[in-house]
């Protein structure tokens, strides 16, 4: 019987891929069989997930988002893709009486308008085949629900999923699928550098119905989903993960 989960003979391109989710979201695919590509600012920690993935023939390719030229030389340097998971972003609480011009500009564009214009010319170049799947990596905050202090952050994932479902109806012909995955508050390393307390961030686990906060693996594994023919009817949806926390 043939694993309809399987990613092997696919290549797929993973933003943000030098840590947390998209880190575990490269080593998943190389897992199921995929050639994975990943890219981020920083080299070193590009090189540390690629030691980590499973087989061989992955690539990574330093490159700044932001960057019109970075990521034009990202596009030529690719191969034809199976799939694109658009995972690189910030998180950056600010209250909105405090926020400037330049906080508005660097989330928004981190976040979402990099996110568009990668995916138009991954597009317009014809980098995507026919049958590829696309997932932005969303969030429930912007979403399903939204916390103080997250204006920005909310509105670039909101941003992002209006862009997600559009953009699905529009390459539908092409056979290419769009979707996302919208996760609660995962484990990563960032919540060690946070200005919330440990504590507070237990009292915040508590929440969750069911207890605990999601692994980044977890996040992985719904995107594998996405990505494999095991969704081939699945497109313009947005996968909720999140222990619960919405349906409260």
């Amino acid at each position: 019987m043939n694993n309809p989960f399987s990613l092997v003979n696919k290549t797929i391109l993973i933003t943000g891929g030098s840590s947390g989710i998209g880190r575990s979201i490269a080593i998943a695919c190389s897992q199921l069989g995929a050639k994975v590509i990943i890219t981020g600012r920083n080299r070193e920690r590009l090189q540390q997930t690629i030691s980590m993935l499973s087989g061989s023939e992955h690539l990574f390719i330093a490159a700044d988002l932001t960057s019109e030229k970075d990521m034009i030389d990202l596009i030529n340097s690719l191969p034809l893709l199976d799939g694109f998971v658009s995972n690189a972003g910030i998180a950056q609480p600010l209250l909105l009486q405090f926020i400037e011009k330049i906080d508005v500009d660097t989330i928004l564009n981190i976040n979402a308008i990099s996110v568009i214009h990668l995916t138009r010319l991954l597009l317009q170049d014809k980098k995507i085949k026919k049958g590829a799947s696309i997932v932005f990596i969303s969030s429930i905050n912007g979403n399903q629900c939204a916390y103080i202090g997250s204006t920005l952050y909310a509105a670039s994932k909101s941003m992002l999923t209006g862009f997600m479902k559009a953009t699905a109806l529009e390459i539908a012909p092409k056979g290419i699928r769009v979707n996302s995955v919208q996760p609660g508050m995962i484990e990563t390393d960032l919540l060690n550098s946070t200005f919330v307390s440990k504590e507070e961030l237990e009292k915040d686990r508590e929440k969750y119905p069911l207890k605990r906060y999601g692994k980044p693996e977890e996040v992985a594994y719904a995107t594998v989903y996405l990505l494999s023919d095991a969704s081939q009817w699945i497109t313009g949806t947005s996968l909720v993960i999140d222990g619960g926390y919405t349906v409260q």
